[in-house]
């Protein structure tokens, strides 16, 4: 199948390459062309100066950028990929962005004949580079099963959670979730340190229990050896928490744990730390 790939970020990169290698004839654009330079010597396909360019024969076209306005740009701006999508093709948006531009980008796409579903990621780098990427999808049933064959080869589930938005509410339940467990798993952490006990065989056996997630599971010697320096950065966690806080007090959900620990991630920002990881609220709470 001839598909277009928007986006090749630390996410958008490998998945993209999945689906070359899977066979697919894929055609990639990235604001900053170097790095659609880059996948070119790493995976078979082509690439093209505009979304519009990149979109023109797709059958699908899935995009992995950072934010609404980014998505905008792709989409509907002068060059974006709606004005040469033909009807009946599929646009798959594995953005995070706020639930209000889905639908108003899913009417638009719409109007064209063009069929729309919002299907945001979780699982971080590994999760894309391993095809193990967890994916919520908003859409009708009939979009979603013409996009499933395809978000199959980068996702250990995928599944289609209701309307279009559904998706993205999905994906702010699953930032909530995961601010308050980063937030946890920092003070655990510290306080073991502080309590001068060997914080290693700590987290071993408190991992298999109760107190096990994944954050757990896969930060927490990094966050003990100080390394933030890869995975899903503060910056972009704010931008979603942002979202999430946004989306609450439209529909009145009580967020007090995400507001806090927002706060704390400003505060990271300030010192200078906002491409580091989400984990680095443990450095927050010993440096700063």
């Amino acid at each position: 199948m001839k598909l277009a790939f928007l986006g090749l970020g630390v996410m958008g990169f490998p998945m993209a390459g999945h689906l070359a290698n899977f066979g697919h004839d894929v055609v990639v654009y990235n604001r900053t062309s170097s790095k659609a330079s880059r996948w070119k010597d790493c995976y078979n396909g082509n690439i093209a100066e505009t979304p519009k360019a990149a979109s023109g024969d797709a059958k699908m076209v899935i995009a992995c950028v950072g934010n609404d306005d980014d998505l905008r740009q792709i989409t509907i701006a002068e060059n974006g990929a709606f004005h040469s999508m033909a009807a009946e093709s599929v646009f798959i948006d594995h953005t995070t962005v706020s639930a209000s531009i889905t639908k108003e980008l899913n009417n638009y796409a719409k109007d064209r004949g063009i069929f729309y579903i919002d299907a945001p990621i979780s699982g971080g780098q590994a999760g894309a580079e391993n095809a193990a990427l967890s994916i919520m999808c908003g859409g009708d049933a009939v979009t979603f099963n013409k996009a499933l064959p395809v978000m199959k080869i980068y996702s250990k589930i995928c599944k289609l959670m209701g309307p279009i938005g559904s998706g993205q509410l999905t994906k702010m339940v699953n930032q909530i979730c995961i601010a308050g467990l980063v937030q946890g798993l920092s003070e655990g952490l510290n306080f073991a340190k502080k309590a001068n006990l060997d914080v290693k065989k700590v987290a071993e056996v408190i991992s298999q229990g109760a107190a096990g997630s994944w954050q757990m599971s896969n930060r927490h010697e990094t966050m003990i050896d100080n390394k933030y320096d890869f995975g899903f950065a503060v910056d972009w966690m704010r931008k979603d928490l942002k979202i999430c806080l946004d989306e609450a007090n439209q529909n009145g959900a009580s967020l007090p744990v995400v507001s806090i620990v927002d706060q704390f991630y400003k505060e990271i920002q300030n010192h200078g730390g906002g491409r580091l990881d989400t984990s680095s609220l443990l450095k927050r709470l010993e440096e700063y």
